[in-house]
């Protein structure tokens, strides 16, 4: 079962990098005046510590506002477009390499997908601020348990490959939701490292789960920004080469991370995004 999925995402990328190129080739004599090197260096820097469970879409919107290099109306489609062969190449390299239960897997992408679809409308009825204020509280009780969990103060397994009955539900509800948040731009990386913790999963499992469920998504999406020509092409092109390549890189760091380490850079990921969600939602309340 693992392997077709790991077949499906290989497709996705088959297909994506067609679409991709076509448009590409289409275009040629048509590319924007972004400077490659800049772009190349956003791409590389993001995608690197994205495989790391950061994320790559605040930072990346940051300096791309920063250097320039596109239109505030074209940072969503040359994102999307940029990121997602690099995101494809995560899920495909995590999901051989980490060892997950594949009823666990099937069941977290699809409600990430489904979520995305279907919750779409709904959430983008809510405040964002509200979203993020609710998140990043979560996450910084998370990370109370994780730390104390550390400290010896509480015990917690966090071993199990696999979950199965309410854990599933439960796991399946809350990926539904957080698939449905991506739409508002609330990254899904950090709250889905959170919920393997709190459901006593290994915190490597986190890995192939959070990629391979914006895996299923990104593609879809990049196709509908390339067909509508609603993306920045140079710096999306500069972005996803050396991306792709960073991927490969953290890839192979965080696979030989000892579980130890691996379970203090969990914690210190889910600290920083609840700070910068907090601080975004504080900034909106006094804009």
């Amino acid at each position: 079962m693992v392997n077709i999925i790991w077949l499906v995402l290989v497709l996705f990328a088959l297909l994506y990098i067609y679409v991709f190129a076509v448009d590409m080739i289409k275009n040629r004599n048509n590319l924007e005046n972004v400077s490659w090197l800049k772009t190349g260096l956003i791409g590389f820097v993001v995608n690197f510590f994205d495989v790391l469970g950061i994320g790559a879409f605040a930072p990346q919107t940051a300096l791309l506002k920063f250097t320039k290099q596109t239109t505030d109306k074209l940072i969503p489609g040359t994102m999307n477009v940029a990121n997602t062969l690099p995101v494809l190449i995560q899920a495909i390299i995590f999901i051989q390499v980490v060892e997950v239960e594949p009823i666990t897997l099937i069941v977290m992408f699809l409600t990430a997908m489904m979520g995305a679809i279907l919750g779409a409308d709904i959430v983008g009825k809510l405040s964002e601020r509200n979203i993020r204020l609710t998140i990043s509280i979560a996450l910084l009780i998370t990370a109370g348990f994780m730390f104390a969990n550390k400290m010896n103060w509480i015990h917690g397994e966090g071993i199990a490959i696999g979950i199965h009955g309410w854990k599933l539900v439960i796991a399946g509800v809350v990926n539904f939701i957080l698939g449905a948040m991506m739409t508002a731009g609330v990254g899904l990386y950090a709250p889905c490292m959170a919920l393997v913790y709190l459901l006593g999963l290994s915190p490597q499992v986190a890995f192939p789960i959070m990629m391979g469920s914006c895996a299923f998504l990104m593609p879809v999406a990049s196709v509908k920004f390339i067909k509508t020509a609603s993306y920045n092409r140079k710096a999306a092109l500069a972005m996803a080469i050396p991306g792709s390549i960073a991927v490969l890189i953290a890839a192979f760091i965080v696979k030989s991370l000892p579980l130890e380490t691996l379970q203090w850079v969990v914690l210190g990921v889910i600290l920083y995004t609840s700070a910068t969600m907090l601080m975004a939602a504080f900034r909106k309340k006094e804009a």
